[in-house]
């Protein structure tokens, strides 16, 4: 279980940071880098942004990220393969602001949302539709996708300062992997765990560990941008 609470600010276009060791008994919270500087814990109390030197105190030889949402805009190309899956249900699409909303437990969950937006959702439809989007995704994954402004930088800083990277998505690892060689980041991460690479996934915390011992670190800070991420 993620216990102790450590809060600092990131500067990536992230909402959420948490800091995990091998053991993950640690775990923070760090407000959106455009957000005042503040933070609010899950328990409801209000935290000042940690300053740089507090967060090398952390000693982390490995950075952590979440993919969607946190080091890359894949909302737009996610908004298309659920729209084009709810269209083959029959239903109405989704509007790009409400999708945002609905990512971070993988593409079956979002699939649900988006059924329960729209009507009904039952098991029976989300059997019927994961095939689609997944397939109208995987051929159009880098469409619309780009890094927010600021990661490529930030990412060759970290790299520069001797930081292991790896990403700990909940996006099935084959679409997790042609997405960052769409991108031009082949090789640049040590690790990359998706939803399917272990029998858990985020939230549980091994998902997190795991892809720290695949990096081949000893401690690690973790970015990601939703709940999942924080839990």
């Amino acid at each position: 279980t993620l216990c102790r609470a450590d809060f600092m600010r990131v500067p990536l276009p992230a909402a959420r940071m948490t800091a995990a060791t091998g053991r993950a008994d640690a775990v923070g919270i760090a407000a959106p880098c455009h957000s005042p500087r503040a933070e609010k814990s899950g328990h409801g109390t209000l935290h000042p942004a940690a300053s740089p030197g507090r967060a090398r105190r952390m000693t982390a030889d490995t950075i952590i990220f979440d993919l969607d949402g946190t080091l890359v805009d894949t909302a737009g190309d996610l908004t298309a393969s659920l729209n084009h899956a709810l269209g083959v249900l029959g239903r109405p699409p989704i509007d790009p602001s409400g999708v945002r909303a609905m990512v971070g437990h993988g593409a079956r969950k979002l699939l649900e949302r988006g059924l329960a937006a729209t009507g009904a959702m039952t098991a029976e439809l989300v059997e019927t539709g994961i095939r689609p989007f997944l397939d109208h995704y995987a051929a159009n994954i880098a469409v619309h996708s780009r890094p927010f402004d600021g990661t490529e930088a930030a990412l060759s800083k970290l790299e520069a300062d001797g930081l292991r990277l790896a990403i700990c998505t909940n996006k099935p690892v084959e679409l997790a992997k042609s997405l960052v060689a769409e991108l031009g980041w082949s090789g640049r991460f040590r690790a990359l765990l998706g939803a399917d690479s272990r029998p858990w996934k985020k939230p549980v915390p091994r998902h997190l560990t795991d892809t720290l011992q695949a990096a081949g670190g000893s401690a690690a800070i973790f970015v990601g941008d939703s709940r999942t991420d924080a839990d």
